[in-house]
């Protein structure tokens, strides 16, 4: 298979000469961390650990194992793992042969793994027997004959029985590969920085998702600035509960503590009162996760039984973190530092808050560019705006990627020049602090006039009720587009009403016009793998239960 991407020598010049790109694959890193302190832990899961000169010896042994099974450079290997070590062997070992990576969320099924993997054309899937009560190699089954490429499955804790063309984990990495093709081998495969590493859909939020295209160069670049903007260091204890397949867990996961030659902390599933007491026994500095773990951490019953004063620092991404949530972490967890960020499949976090910002800041704003990056807030015409001003959002430097698969002439369409657009609408103030206002297709323009839709969402999150909230655009027959409120309450919360909502806004001040115009209360929001709220689905869900409701008043009027 061919990928065509944007990548041109010149920029690969640039970004090297700017020391922006290391020239660096993760197991140049897994070489040294193995040679300099081999028996210490690099990675804990609910499986058991590893220490940095055993996840080498496994690293090393699936690789040769690959190649065995007609795995050649250029190659797709397709993982649907959760966050146990065996996706971390898996991914390095094709790092270790210029194979490319295609991470697969755990929680997807028949519908997106039979879409990805056929645009993916993957030679080999690693999945679980089971995971969660989900039995992958039946799913496998049913997708097999629409998947061409696919050429072998390996099945974590297989046990017997397998189906032709599927191979038991165990038995392939207890295989000694070693002693049937030359180790030597691998370092004659390391593969150029500036090939594919990694081909990561987009999780959807939007709509159809997309093969982005990441080299070994963008990879390591998106995780370096961490290091030096938070403190961090080969002591560092990084916990990860995002799934390795979505670029936040990869990036901060399965690369930032090999990186550092750090130890990683990792849940397959996310529990935050699991997390507490993995605070407490491993001394976890960091984590980064969606706004909701920070939510549910706050919310965790062992919290205050527990000595978690080696949590320092709290990275939220996703969502816009709520006033009430801050002040309140500041309370309970005075050690710990929250801060956000922004970011997308496309670039991993391109700006970030700092443990030393001002609460305002950190509330208000989505951060400054990390190293390397610029931004910059353009109007339709593509002019640069003024601070303060609301535009779309352009970004570039070193973490972008380089094309969506299949897509090279809509990759360009998104390009002016070296700036992405990144499809968001934001402002930057004098400070240079981002602040997102919401992706371009959730601008809600009522009458003519826009609706801040993440200052009302801030607003609403304020209310004792509300446990999380959600504003979308509904279709109106002379407005063009009103608000909607959707609302998920507390627990225990009685009754929640339009009535109650306006008078909140009205005592809060919020000028009417900004005022949702219909309230929704649901159980749960529908969302992306890594927390983030699916608008397009509960837009389109509200505007269906609308019409219906409109064609049934007048079949009986």
């Amino acid at each position: 298979m061919t990928f065509e991407t944007i990548l041109t020598q010149a920029k690969a010049e640039r970004f090297t000469a700017a020391g922006q790109w290391q020239n660096k694959t993760l197991t140049d890193f897994l070489d040294q961390a193995a040679a300099d302190t081999p028996e210490k832990t690099a990675s804990v899961d609910s499986r058991g650990s590893f220490s940095y000169a055993e996840l080498k010896r496994q690293v090393d042994r699936c690789a040769l194992g690959l190649l065995e099974m007609g795995v050649v450079p250029g190659d797709v290997v397709s993982i649907q793992l959760p966050n146990w070590r065996e996706w971390l062997v898996v991914h390095y070992a094709a790092v270790r042969i210029g194979a490319i990576t295609n991470p697969l969320i755990p929680v997807y099924r028949d519908r997106e793994i039979g879409f990805m993997m056929e645009r993916a054309q993957a030679k080999v899937l690693v999945i679980p027997a089971s995971f969660r009560g989900f039995d992958y190699p039946a799913m496998v089954g049913r997708l097999w004959p629409k998947l061409p490429s696919l050429e072998h499955v390996l099945v974590v804790d297989a046990g017997y029985g397998l189906a032709k063309g599927f191979h038991s984990w165990e038995t392939f990495i207890g295989t000694a590969w070693e002693d049937r093709r030359d180790p030597a081998e691998l370092a004659t495969l390391r593969p150029d920085p500036n090939s594919l590493s990694l081909l990561i859909f987009t999780s959807g939020t939007t709509g159809e998702p997309k093969g982005v295209m990441h080299t070994h160069n963008t990879l390591v670049a998106g995780s370096v600035p961490w290091s030096d903007k938070l403190g961090m260091d080969n002591s560092a204890v990084i916990h990860m509960a995002s799934t390795f397949s979505h670029l936040t867990g990869y990036l901060y996961g399965v690369s930032l503590p090999l990186q550092l030659g750090a130890t990683g902390i990792f849940q397959d599933v996310w529990n935050a009162e699991a997390f507490v007491d993995l605070v407490e026994k491993y001394g976890i500095a960091h984590t980064s996760g969606a706004t909701p773990f920070l939510h549910d951490l706050l919310q965790a019953p062992n919290l205050a039984s527990r000595d978690v004063s080696s949590l320092k620092r709290f990275c939220c991404m996703g969502a816009p973190i709520p006033r009430v949530m801050v002040r309140q972490a500041r309370e309970e967890l005075p050690e710990m530092s929250v801060f956000g960020g922004w970011g997308q499949t496309e670039c991993g976090l391109v700006t970030m808050g700092s443990p030393n910002d001002p609460v305002e800041k950190i509330i208000t704003s989505d951060g400054r560019p990390l190293g390397g990056m610029e931004i910059r807030i353009v109007d339709l015409d593509g002019t640069t705006l003024p601070a303060d001003a609301e535009g779309r959002l352009q970004i570039q430097g070193p973490f972008l990627f380089q094309g969506y698969l299949g897509q090279l002439e809509a990759t360009r369409e998104l390009f002016d020049g070296d700036w992405f657009d990144t499809g968001d609408l934001g402002s930057i103030d004098d400070e240079g602090y981002l602040k997102i206002a919401g992706r371009t297709k959730d601008v809600i323009i009522r009458g003519g006039e826009n609706i801040p839709v993440a200052y009302v969402e801030n607003v609403l999150y304020e209310h004792p009720m509300i446990d999380a909230v959600a504003v979308v655009a509904l279709p109106h027959p002379r407005l063009q587009e009103i608000a909607c409120a959707a609302v998920v309450l507390k627990e225990g919360t009685p009754e929640f009403t339009f009535a109650d909502m306006q008078q909140f806004l009205k005592d809060k001040g919020v000028a009417k016009p900004y005022w949702p115009e219909r309230l929704e209360v649901v159980s749960d929001f529908p969302r992306t793998p890594s927390g983030k709220i699916q608008k397009f689905q509960l837009r389109d869900s509200f505007a269906a239960s609308a019409e219906a409701a409109t064609q049934s008043m007048k079949e009986t009027s």
